[in-house]
């Protein structure tokens, strides 16, 4: 029996399904590397200087040492970060950098953003043929 690295057997039915709907769509694979209460929060935080474990907790305070822990080591599976020790440091220190992949991600982490605001706000919602018809 083979362990996966997120502690799933690789042959059970969430395994098996999770690589079905990977195949079938990116988009299934991108949302389930972001995925998590966490990770987008630590993502924009790290895009915003706050780079350090310390920091992270700082502006984070409601995420206990473990998870914050956890989901970093996630996000650097996926390499959206990086972990980087600081040089001449005592004692020695380690700082989370954003890859290429981190980068492009925080745009699309702000739309995220601005679209839940739009619609925890209050937006009216149409069902789209609503929309259809009125445009003719």
């Amino acid at each position: 029996m083979k362990w996966s690295k997120y502690m799933r057997k690789e042959n059970s039915t969430n395994a098996i399904n999770e690589q079905f709907l990977f195949q079938v769509c990116e988009l299934n694979s991108a949302i389930a590397m972001i995925s998590g209460r966490w990770k987008s929060q630590i993502v924009y935080s790290i895009s915003q200087g706050n780079n350090r474990f310390h920091l992270l907790k700082k502006e984070l305070p409601n995420i206990s040492e473990q998870v914050l822990g956890r989901q970093l080591r996630e996000l650097e599976t996926h390499a959206i970060i990086i972990k980087r020790e600081i040089p001449e440091t005592v004692p020695s220190g380690i700082e989370y950098v954003l890859t290429n992949k981190g980068i492009d991600l925080v745009p699309v982490l702000e739309k995220l953003c601005d679209w839940g605001k739009t619609y925890a706000d209050g937006k009216a919602i149409a069902v789209c043929s609503d929309l259809i018809n009125s445009s003719r």
